[in-house]
C-alpha cells in the first residue's frame, strides 16, 4: 500500500472552501502541521485568524512523516559551534527542547500515541564525528552520551545518544488539535498582493500573513529558490520487525533510519536530492530481506523535505522588505519538532513581540554556504537541458521517477503525477503533458 501508516488510524475533520471575500488579522496559508500548530497557537491567545489550505489538511508532507520528535537533528550542534558560535547552537537547543516540553503537554489533552524514546546518531565509521558532537553538545550544555553498542543488524563505530526525547502519531494529534479551527480547505492562494491574497471564490485582506506551504510560494522575495532544494526519502513499515526501543538515524543523512510504532518497524532510507536517479525503496527492500528475512511490508511511502543551506530552518520575516509577511520552511529532516518551533516563534512575531529563538532562525541570515553554489549549479544545468517536460515553477527540466511515476524537478523539487497532476510544490498548477 503506498500510503503512511498514520493515515489508517486517524479520521481528520473536514472544513468547507472560503466562498466570499474577507478581512482577519493573521492568514496562515498551509494547512499541514506547521500551520495547524500556528493556528492552534494563536487560537489559545484568542487572535483574530485564518487558515487556507490548497487541498485537506494534512495531505501532504505532514502525512508522510516518520513522527519522531527530537533537538538531536544529525550531528548537527558541531556544525552550529562552528558556524554561528555556541550561544546560537545553546538556542537551538533549548528551542528544541520548548518544542518537546510543548507537544508532551499537548498530548495530555490530544492523545497521540506520544512515547519516550530516547535518540541515536550512529555512524559506520568515522568516530571523530562523534567525538566532535560530543563536545559540542557538552559546550551548550546538552546532556549526551556516547554509545558503543546498538541493536542494528550492522556494525557501527558507535553513536551519540540524547535520552527521553519522543516519537508520536501526527495525525492523531492533528485531528485534536484542529477541532474548533477557522480553517477554508480547498482554497488555494493564487496571487499575492502585499498582504492581500486572492483565491479562487474570495480575496483575503490581513494584517500579517504566514506562509507554512513547505516549500515558499512567492517567488518576488527572500530568494527560497536559491535557498532551499528539497529531498525524498523512503520509508517501509515492517510487521515482525524486532523491537528497538529508540530512534535510530545515521549521521551522513543517506543512512538508515529506525523507530518502531505499535507493532511495526519502520525502515527508512534510500535518500536522494529529489529529480535525481538511485536510491528509493529497492535500498530498503534489499537490507529488510537480507537482515529481517521473516518481516513482511504493511505499506510504504516516501517523504520529501525542504533542505537550507545550513541546515537550520528559515523561520521569522520572509524577507527584510516585507514587514508582516512571514515564512516557516527549510525544516530538513526534523519537520515535527521544527513546526512546533516555529508556532512558538510566528505567534509572537505576529503580535509585535520578540522572542528569544527567533533570531537563530532568521530567513535573512547569510547564504553564503557552500550549498549555495550547488543549489545554483543544479538549476542552470536543468534550464540547460533539453526537454520536453519543463516545470511550470521556474522552467527545469522534469526527470521521470519510474519508482514512483511521477515527473520530478531536480531544482526545486516540484512532482507531477504521469497526467501531469501536481503532487508537491512550489509549482501552484498542474503539467500540460501534451
Amino acid at each position: 500500500m503506498l500510503d503512511s501508516i498514520w493515515t489508517a488510524a486517524a479520521e481528520l475533520p473536514s472544513f468547507p472552501r472560503l466562498e466570499q471575500d474577507v478581512k482577519t488579522d493573521v492568514l496562515i496559508i498551509g494547512g499541514g502541521l506547521a500551520g495547524l500548530l500556528c493556528a492552534y497557537a494563536l487560537e489559545q491567545r484568542g487572535i483574530d485568524y485564518l487558515l487556507i489550505e490548497a487541498d485537506t489538511i494534512c495531505s501532504g508532507v505532514s502525512r508522510n512523516t516518520t513522527a519522531k520528535l527530537t533537538s538531536q537533528h544529525g550531528l548537527i550542534y558541531d556544525r552550529l559551534v562552528r558556524q554561528f558560535g555556541v550561544g546560537a547552537a545553546r538556542l537551538y537547543w533549548r528551542a528544541n527542547e520548548a518544542a518537546l516540553k510543548r507537544y508532551r503537554q499537548l498530548a495530555r489533552r490530544f492523545p497521540c500515541d506520544l512515547e519516550t524514546k530516547d535518540a541515536y546518531v550512529y555512524t559506520l565509521e568515522d568516530r571523530n564525528k562523534l567525538e566532535r558532537e560530543l563536545r559540542a553538545l557538552e559546550a551548550i550544555g546538552a546532556p549526551a552520551e556516547l554509545v558503543e553498542k546498538l541493536p542494528l543488524p550492522f556494525p557501527t563505530a558507535g553513536a551519540v545518544r540524547l535520552r527521553e526525547q519522543a516519537q508520536f502519531h501526527p495525525l492523531k494529534l492533528t485531528a485534536g488539535i484542529a477541532q474548533g479551527l477557522h480553517i477554508r480547505e480547498h482554497t488555494a492562494a493564487r496571487a499575492f498582493e502585499g498582504k492581500t491574497v486572492v483565491t479562487d471564490r474570495g480575496v483575503i485582506r490581513a494584517e500579517n500573513v504566514i506562509a507554512a506551504t513547505h516549500f515558499p510560494l512567492n517567488n518576488k522575495h527572500g530568494a527560497y529558490f536559491l535557498k532551499l532544494y528539497q529531498h525524498r526519502s523512503y520509508v517501509l513499515a515492517l510487521e515482525n520487525g524486532p523491537d528497538l526501543d529508540g530512534m535510530y538515524v545515521d549521521a551522513s543523512g543517506t543512512g538508515l533510519s529506525f523507530r518502531n510504532y505499535g507493532g511495526f518497524l519502520l525502515l527508512g532510507g534510500g535518500a536522494r536530492r529529489t529529480g535525481h536517479p538511485d536510491g528509493g525503496w529497492a535500498e530498503l527492500e534489499a537490507f529488510a530481506h537480507a537482515h529481517y528475512p521473516d518481516a513482511r511490508e504493511r505499506c510504504r511511502w516516501a517523504a520529501q523535505d525542504c533542505m537550507s543551506l545550513d541546515g537550520v530552518p528559515y523561520i521569522g520575516q520572509y524577507s527584510r522588505r516585507t514587514p508582516g509577511f512571514f515564512v516557516a520552511t527549510g525544516f530538513n529532516k526534523w519537520g515535527m519538532t521544527s513546526a512546533m518551533v516555529a508556532s512558538m516563534i510566528l505567534s509572537d512575531l505576529v503580535q509585535g513581540k520578540e522572542n528569544p529563538f527567533a533570531p537563530v532562525f532568521s530567513p535573512s541570515r547569510t547564504m553564503l554556504r557552500p550549498q549555495l553554489l550547488v543549489n545554483g549549479v543544479t538549476a542552470t544545468a536543468n534550464l540547460l537541458t533539453v526537454s520536453k517536460h519543463r516545470c511550470p515553477h521556474m522552467g527545469c527540466a522534469l526527470k521521470w521517477n519510474p519508482q514512483e511515476h511521477s515527473w520530478d524537478c531536480p531544482c526545486h523539487g516540484s512532482r507531477f503525477d504521469e497526467n501531469g497532476t501536481l503532487l508537491d510544490n512550489p509549482a501552484t498548477g498542474d503539467l500540460d503533458i501534451g
